[in-house]
């Protein structure tokens, strides 16, 4: 839980940081290019460090290293086979990480952010789904309770009656869901099946990608660039890659149907929390109310 909670601390950095920039009337594409480019860049670091390139033999073919896994004859892959499953996978999770950031942001613009957050953070429910359909990863009762709850307390956060007379399931909207789940899905897929060890290569990859497209867009933009831009985007790098990265460590020891719900309404709570003591923001009575059916949520999922 350690690491979850970690997590969920990075996480929360990364909203406020960004909280910050809003209000400072920044370059969104230049911050979040340059925190891909830190992010990929620190995994690279990571990656050299600890000398995972190096004495890594390919002991069998890569497909017939993930059938022997598939078919439960094999734990996990082999070294080499989770290096290439970290690219391959890693390289996905980054389209579907700035696909997710791209509809986040044109859902905003059509049907503002309350809409927008809750979709976003309900994309949850792929990983959640495929954990129990396919891996039967199944959550006691009293947890069922408490990923209940915590989805509730995201509902209550980002909704009101006033963005629900918005609501209307275009397709910038679901694809917002599916993106944003699917990016979250693909740290959960590469665990499940590549060591811990080689995460570094996986989370290089998925920055990497994301940073490569992020670019092309800050270019396309044509926008101005200021040192404040490249300072913030440095700034939410670090948490950014962190988050991930306690995250698949936290999968070892916790289910998928508790850890996604968790990490996601403890995010929320901290964000309410840091906007109030860093930023001054009253809490609104519904956050507040949220916030302790988080706090009841954690304490049911950890009985």
């Amino acid at each position: 839980m350690i690491y979850l909670a970690l997590a969920i601390i990075c996480s929360a950095s990364i909203a406020l940081i960004f909280k910050y920039s809003e209000s400072s009337n920044t370059n969104r594409y230049a911050i979040t290019t340059t925190n891909y480019f830190t992010a990929f860049m620190v995994s690279l670091l990571m990656i050299l460090l600890r000398g995972l390139l190096t004495g890594v033999e390919k002991e069998i073919p890569f497909l017939e290293d993930f059938s022997l896994v598939y078919s439960g004859n094999q734990t996990l892959l082999t070294p080499y086979g989770s290096m290439l499953w970290g690219v391959l996978i890693g390289s996905v999770a980054g389209a579907f990480f700035f696909l997710s950031f791209i509809y986040y942001q044109k859902s905003v613009k059509e049907y503002g952010v309350g809409i927008s957050g809750t979709i976003a953070k309900l994309g949850i429910l792929i990983p959640m789904l495929f954990s129990v359909i396919v891996w039967k990863e199944f959550p006691t009762a009293i947890q069922v309770v408490g990923i209940a709850l915590s989805l509730v307390s995201i509902l209550i956060v980002n909704l009101s009656p006033k963005s629900l007379e918005k609501l209307d399931f275009k397709p910038i909207i679901m694809l917002l869901f599916v993106f944003g789940g699917l990016a979250e899905f693909s740290t959960k897929i590469y665990q499940k099946y590549g060591l811990n060890e080689y995460k570094d290569i996986f989370l290089f990859a998925v920055f990497f990608v994301a940073f490569s497209i992020s670019a092309y867009y800050t270019v396309r933009a044509k926008r101005k660039v200021t040192r404040k831009d490249l300072l913030t985007g440095f700034a939410v790098g670090i948490p950014n890659l962190f988050s991930s990265y306690f995250l698949i460590l936290s999968l070892d020891t916790i289910n998928t149907s508790v850890a996604f719900p968790v990490y996601s309404a403890g995010s929320i709570v901290l964000i309410n929390i840091g906007g109030f003591l860093l930023f001054r923001e009253k809490v609104a009575r519904k956050n507040q109310v949220a916030i302790l059916l988080t706090v009841i949520a954690l304490v049911l999922i950890n009985l």
